[in-house]
């Protein structure tokens, strides 16, 4: 797919628990390294390490703290010792470290801590009676809350293949608007951002796709249509793509070749779009497929969609879906 331009913004960073990064820094004086982040990710991104308990001053070790009370709006108290209390701290330092983290495109939070996980955190009464995996950490909230567009996950989640692929193609397309902030968005600006994300919309989500058209051409306040057309586009992008909507999007890919392909070669695309939705054969094979002939065609519109290359390609992040 070298025909197709994938410049990346440079650098693209994201925050991370510093467990994950395998700092020694949990309550026990372990970590949790995370491979795909150590190993993988590291290659192309950069990583700003937090570790909230450390940084209100709780040691290594150090007891272990847990959510109490209202799911909502949860106390941090220690497991054993509930006059060990650090919810304002934790919450000041939360709302300070978001401040200072407007440079991020995405961040990968430890799943299950009281500070750090983004759902499912274990929450008990006052009385210690257990109401379930129904609390967000306190760290975890106030981030999410300051920055509602930053993609975000749990190192168990991105176990998952689509979910691991919709992360990264998130905090990547997040990255190239805050790059397009920075230079000063136009309106002019705003429409190629729009055209060379259109096959990745369509894939995401055709509905949001067809609204965010109309906004962008007819925008007299960029600014205005601007705020508007990345809450849509981000909300676009988080759900996975499905088959469906990806042989959507390669079929209108494939429109763009009817007056250059043979007939067999147009007939074999078919098949093999077909067959990719059937579940017969992997996304990477229409992709190919498409890529050989863009290669060959040259078809200016298609040159610049990074619906192509997403996300550095040797994260083999397509392979299996």
């Amino acid at each position: 797919m070298g025909v197709v331009n994938m410049e990346l913004p440079q650098p693209i960073r994201i925050g991370i628990s510093a467990c994950l990064m395998g700092e020694e820094v949990r309550y026990d004086g372990g970590h949790k390294r995370f491979p795909f982040a150590t190993d993988e990710l590291s290659r192309h991104f950069e990583f700003v390490h937090v570790c909230p308990e450390q940084a209100i001053g709780m040691g290594v070790p150090r007891p272990t703290i847990r959510l109490v009370g209202d799911p909502d709006q949860p106390r941090l108290q220690g497991t054993q010792d509930a006059s060990l209390d650090v919810t304002e701290k934790m919450q000041v330092f939360a709302r300070d470290t978001a401040q200072k983290l407007d440079h991020i495109s995405g961040y990968i939070f430890c799943a299950k801590s009281p500070s750090c996980g983004m759902e499912r955190v274990p929450v008990v009464s006052e009385k210690g009676n257990g109401l379930g995996k129904v609390g967000v950490g306190v760290y975890a909230r106030e981030l999410m809350a300051a920055h509602p567009l930053l993609p975000v996950e749990e190192n168990g989640r991105l176990n998952d293949l689509q979910l691991r692929e919709n992360f990264v193609l998130r905090v990547v397309a997040y990255a190239r608007w805050q790059a397009l902030e920075a230079e000063g968005m136009t309106a002019a600006g705003l429409q190629t951002f729009h055209r060379r994300h259109k096959f990745l919309l369509l894939a995401h989500n055709q509905q949001i796709y067809r609204e965010l058209g109309p906004l962008v051409a007819g925008a007299d306040d960029v600014e205005a249509a601007a705020n508007e057309y990345i809450q849509r586009f981000m909300a676009a992008l988080k759900k996975p793509a499905n088959p469906r909507n990806h042989r959507n999007a390669l079929m209108h890919i494939q429109g763009f070749f009817k007056n250059h392909l043979e007939k067999e070669d147009r007939e074999r695309l078919s098949e093999v779009i077909a067959d990719y939705a059937a579940g017969l054969l992997p996304l990477l094979v229409p992709l190919e497929m498409l890529s050989l002939f863009l290669e060959k065609y040259q078809i200016d519109y298609l040159q610049d969609q990074y619906y192509f290359n997403p996300y550095p390609r040797d994260l083999k992040l397509r392979v299996g879906l």
